[in-house]
C-alpha cells in the first residue's frame, strides 16, 4: 500500500517518537517493495502555521527541519494538483473541517494511498469508508 504521512506522523517520525507497530510494519513493507513514503506539500504549510502559532517547537527552523525530514526519511512530496484541491471541497458525507486534513484526504483518495495518522477525525472518517487510514 502506498502511504501518505499526515502532518502529525511527520512530526512524530521526524522527532524520533515511536510509531505504532502496525504503522512501522506498513512502512517496512512499502520500503521492501521500493515504494517511497509520501508527504503532502500542505504539510509544510501546516508545520509553518503550528510553529508560527506557538503550538509546535522544533529544534531548528521549519524550512530546515522539513527539508532534513524529507532527506533523512527518503519520503517524497506527493503531487498537489488543482484537481486534488478542488476534490478536497467535495469530499463525501461529513469530512473533517480542517482544510489541511481535507487536502491530505483528497490526495490519498485521488492517488489510492493510505494515510498514516493519529488524527481522530481522519481515522473516524476512514472508519466510515471514505478513505484508507492506519493509526500510527
Amino acid at each position: 500500500m502506498a502511504l501518505l504521512l499526515d502532518t502529525c506522523a511527520v512530526v512524530w517520525a521526524g522527532n524520533g517518537d515511536r510509531l505504532a507497530d502496525a504503522a512501522i510494519a506498513a512502512i517496512n513493507d512499502d520500503h521492501a517493495r521500493g515504494e517511497a513514503l509520501q508527504v503532502s506539500p500542505i504539510t509544510a504549510w501546516e508545520l509553518g502555521m503550528l510553529v508560527a502559532r506557538g503550538r509546535l517547537r522544533l529544534a531548528r527552523g521549519v524550512t530546515s527541519w522539513f527539508a532534513t525530514f524529507l532527506d533523512r526519511s527518503t519520503a517524497r512530496l506527493a503531487g498537489l494538483t488543482p484537481a486534488t484541491l478542488i476534490a478536497s471541497s467535495f469530499l463525501p458525507e461529513t469530512p473533517p473541517r480542517d482544510p489541511a486534513d481535507r487536502i491530505i484526504i483528497a490526495t490519498a483518495r485521488e492517488e489510492g494511498m493510505t494515510i498514516l495518522t493519529r488524527d481522530r477525525r481522519i481515522l473516524d472518517y476512514a472508519a466510515e469508508g471514505h478513505v484508507q487510514a492506519l493509526e500510527c
